[in-house]
């Protein structure tokens, strides 16, 4: 009789580490998450530990492995998802400060970091090529930015790195020992050429950063391989302590967390090429798969193999969605009140509010007429896509002298409403450049609520889909692992056999469809107007 063969994901959030357990049939077996620090500074800087994050991955993995009750001897493979911040480490793999507080173990910029808006922008304004695959503009959020704001604001630190990680590459190194990174990690966020298997030596000689240039990228990648594929020689004996686990065991490239929620999610119902994959979180990521490239302006990609190997990647979102709706309801005067009442029936808040919505309402799609003259562009941090404008701001208009709970409920309403219309902003700009879908499968732990995905289907105009599991992005990472272990041939037929729908929420017809329309065009005319109303 064959041995039960188990994989292990490890999702690193922004607040937490993650791990699951799950069976060759894609079942989750045990999970446990542990949190993690931040540090928010003035000037918009937001910096996490690594080690901090190593030792929440330690305890997130021997928890997960217990409460499973599976042997250690079991575990045939590990899959590493984190989110894209840069990890900035000393000769040693020792910690580095990055910011004014000089405390060494404060070592990663963090995604949502945006102290890099002015190099940016200069790197924009050079216009260089590589552009083209980050949707015409470089994002803050992203790596050559912030290691610019280094070289220029932190001279010495940059000077004494001796490998700049994402945070994903981070983990498999500290993991395994190897320096190989991910082409999803690098391709997305480091402006890696991965179809043609190269970095672009001019582009980092223009924006001012020619020294990783002369290095050979020796501090950025020299080993850049597909998500799947083993790294090292698995587990080194410190890491198997660590997690609890044997040495050598097998571990993938990693991939940044959205992108491992579009593993998880993106087989299912059909082809990754006819699905949309919505990851619904504290911000929101959108990831479409393409057999020709596509470009779209202001989203960004498209990337080769960033995600399903051997197509190429799309990626928009939006900067701020489950933050942005945390935001927005703190705003109302009626939210203390809302708070505690949520505290003490032990439900996060905006769960109550939505099941408050949906106790008003003869259907979910019905809620929509709550907020009736509320609108809401919920751009608190900016837009991703497809503006891909960091300085955008959000709009609330409709707003009366109301200080009760219904008239939370309606914000929130007029909220959610609002991040389906991004969400079908970022469509309607793929579908015009011929990057067409036919439905969304969300994932994330903000989308989980029934409510959320019908008014998101009814707000996009696209069928909804959930995945059966609960965890679909720590589902994604363990598909790494287990394609790693080779128990499947790629990781196409591992998402084939492991990925499996839900419930589908059909968009709304008729007269609420009309409505959707209707407020999807004030939605437009808003955010215009914001932005021509920002300079004075």
């Amino acid at each position: 009789m064959s041995r039960s063969r188990y994989f292990i994901g490890v999702d690193v959030g922004t607040g937490s580490a993650r791990a699951g357990i799950f069976d060759e049939e894609g079942d989750c077996l045990g999970t446990a998450k542990h949190d993690i620090d931040i540090y928010r500074d003035a000037h918009h800087m937001v910096e996490q530990s690594s080690e901090n994050i190593w030792q929440a991955v330690s305890y997130a993995v021997r928890t997960a492995i217990s409460r499973a009750g599976v042997s250690p001897d079991d575990i045939v493979g590990i899959g590493f998802d984190a989110t894209c911040s840069l990890v900035v480490l000393g000769e040693g793999g020792r910690s580095l400060p990055v910011g004014p507080s000089e405390t060494p173990a404060r070592d990663i910029i963090v995604w949502m970091d945006h102290r890099a808006v002015e190099q940016a922008e200069r790197i924009n304004k050079q216009g260089h090529d590589v552009l083209r695959y980050v949707g015409g503009r470089i994002s803050p959020e992203m790596q050559t930015p912030k290691l610019l704001w280094l070289k220029e604001n932190r001279p010495e630190i940059f000077a004494q790195t001796w490998q700049f990680f994402d945070l994903a590459d981070f983990l498999t190194w500290r993991a395994t020992g190897s320096l190989a990174r991910s082409t999803c990690t690098v391709a997305c966020k480091w402006t890696y050429i991965a179809h043609e298997q190269r970095w672009d030596p001019s582009y980092f000689r223009q924006i001012g950063l020619a020294e990783l240039a002369d290095e050979n990228f020796a501090r950025i990648g020299l080993e850049i391989v597909e998500p799947g594929t083993p790294v090292g020689q698995g587990l080194t004996a410190k890491s198997a302590e660590d997690f609890g686990l044997l040495p050598g065991t097998p571990v993938s490239a990693g991939m940044i967390d959205a992108h491992a929620g579009g593993i998880g999610t993106v087989g299912i119902g059909g082809t990754p090429e006819s699905n949309l994959a919505y990851v619904f979180g504290t911000s929101s990521c959108t990831l479409t798969s393409t057999e020709e490239p596509k470009f779209v302006p202001g989203v960004w990609g498209p990337y080769y193999s960033a995600m399903v190997p051997g197509l190429w990647l799309n990626e928009g979102g939006q900067s701020a969605a489950g933050a942005a709706i945390d935001h927005l309801i703190s705003l109302h005067p009626a939210f203390p009140e809302a708070h505690e009442k949520a505290r003490s029936a032990g439900v996060a808040l905006p769960v109550m509010l939505a099941n408050m919505a949906s106790a008003t309402s003869a259907s979910p799609s019905q809620v929509v007429t709550l907020a009736r003259g509320l609108h809401v562009v919920p751009e608190f941090l900016g837009n991703r896509a497809p503006f891909a404008d960091p300085a955008a701001r959000a709009v609330i208009a409709g707003l009366g002298m109301e200080r009760d709970l219904d008239s939370l409920v309606a914000l929130y309403v007029a909220g959610l409403c609002g991040i389906g219309y991004g969400l079908r902003q970022i469509i309607e700009a793929q579908t015009k450049a011929g990057a067409g879908i036919d439905q969304i499968i969300i994932s994330g732990g903000a989308g989980q609520h029934d409510l959320i995905r019908q008014l998101l289907a009814d707000a996009s105009g696209k069928p909804v889909i959930a995945p059966q599991t609960a965890e679909p992005v720590l589902l994604g990472a363990a598909l790494l692992g287990a394609t790693a272990a080779q128990v499947f041939t790629d990781l196409k037929q591992g998402m084939q056999k492991l990925s499996k729908p839900g419930k589908t929420c059909v968009p709304a017809s008729g007269t609420l469809q009309q409505l959707h329309d209707r407020r999807y065009d004030a939605f437009c005319t808003l955010q215009a107007s914001i932005r021509s109303l920002r300079d004075f």
